[in-house]
């Protein structure tokens, strides 16, 4: 995984437990043929592509916390 990719997801979501689990979601998602939300002239990988996403905003979360 890229150092600037997870620096940046992490501005959306500021728990790294937090990040590690969606991130994990999203990659068995991205996995079993799920689209990726996001474009990119590059190959990235599943967990690159994850982080992109979050960062982006097009992937949203909630915790369980009120």
């Amino acid at each position: 995984m890229r150092d600037e990719y997870i620096k940046e997801a992490l501005k959306v979501v500021s728990d790294p437990n937090v990040l590690i689990n969606v991130v994990s979601r999203r990659v068995k998602q991205l996995r079993r043929g799920n689209r990726p939300l996001v474009e990119s002239l590059e190959k990235l990988s599943p967990e690159d592509t994850a982080l992109r996403e979050i960062s982006e905003g097009k992937i949203s979360f909630e915790t369980g916390t009120n």
